[in-house]
Parts: structure tokens; sequence; C-alpha cells
């Protein structure tokens, strides 16, 4: 459960990718010369993503790893901000970030899974992290999901934030309203 008061406050949620997003697996290979790698999104993500959007939240990415699919997932998702930092200096972009959109620490939410995600986790205002989370991760967030990684603990945590604002019904009814009415025109 989240406190009311607390997923109020929010106006931004950040998201690690690589064990969030993602199962932690990485697809390494090569076309034609050129490196490829590729991750496994999970649809159910995307979708709470949306919610989360719709309902008036800012969704960005905090990374530590640089990949052509993080920004390709990010474009489709139409996040608010993406930040991708080889060396997973997290909370000094964090800052960055949310200082650009005029946000404060306290309303801000982060969801995490390892030891790279740690500062940040220790200063936003809703503290999150997926069941699969290292325990030192798990012993520092206010939220320990049930669902793993790449298997639909953004979902997750974007229901119970949305439930303990009251939005999670209005939010869920017009994406069915609006898909609803799509279809009778056709």
């Amino acid at each position: 459960m989240i406190d009311p008061a607390v997923a109020q406050r929010i106006r931004l949620v950040g998201l690690d990718v690589d064990g969030v997003l993602t199962d932690g697996g990485i697809y390494l290979g090569d076309a034609g010369g050129s490196r490829v790698e590729l991750k496994r999104y999970d649809i159910q993500d995307g979708l709470g993503i949306k919610f989360l959007r719709d309902a008036g939240l800012k969704v960005v990415i905090v990374t530590g790893r640089v990949s052509e699919s993080v920004r390709h997932r990010a474009l489709e998702l139409e996040l608010d901000d993406v930040i991708q930092d080889s060396a997973a200096r997290k909370l000094p972009a964090f800052r960055e970030l949310i200082t650009r959109h005029g946000i404060r620490l306290e309303e801000t939410a982060f969801i995490g899974d390892d030891f790279p995600d740690a500062a940040v986790l220790r200063v936003v205002g809703l503290s999150a992290c997926v069941n699969n989370a290292v325990p030192e991760i798990r012993a520092m967030s206010t939220v320990n999901l049930v669902r793993s990684g790449g298997r639909g603990a953004v979902r997750e945590f974007a229901e119970l934030l949305l439930k303990a604002r009251g939005q999670w019904e209005e939010v869920t009814e017009r994406y069915v309203r609006e898909r609803s009415i799509a279809e009778a025109l056709t």
C-alpha cells in the first residue's frame, strides 16, 4: 500500500531500465559488422506508464547503460525525459532532470533494483523496488513490489500509486471508453 498523502505529492516517476523495465538480461550480437543490443520489455509495463502519464504524472528513465533500445522504447512510450549515463551516476542526473522539470525531490518516486539505484532511492519522496531487487535495495525501499523487473512490476506500481491517488478507475475507464469509441467508428 502507498500512503494516499504521499501519493498525492508525487508529480514524477523515475524508472531504471535493466532489472526494472527489463528482466536484466541483455542480448548482444552483430548484424553486418554493427553491434546490436536487444532488450525485452513487458507490454503491461508500457500500459502502466501510459496510465501514469494520462493521470498527469511525468515519467522518466534514468539508466546506467547507454542503449539504442532504451531510446526507442522511451520514444514509443512518449516519456518526458531520458538520461543514459554509462558511468551510472544516477543521482546527479536525476537532480538535474527534476530541476529542468521544476519538480522537488519530495514530489518524485523512483523504482530500482540494484546498487546503482541506491543514491536516488535514498532521497526521493517515494522509493520502490521490484521483487527481484537485491536485499539492500529492498530494505531501503518504501514499496516492495510483488512482480519482478521486466514482468509487470512497473504496471503494479502504477496501479498502486493511482489507486492511492484515487485515479485508477478514472484513468482505466477513460482508456477503455476511448478504445470502445474508436472501434464503433470503424
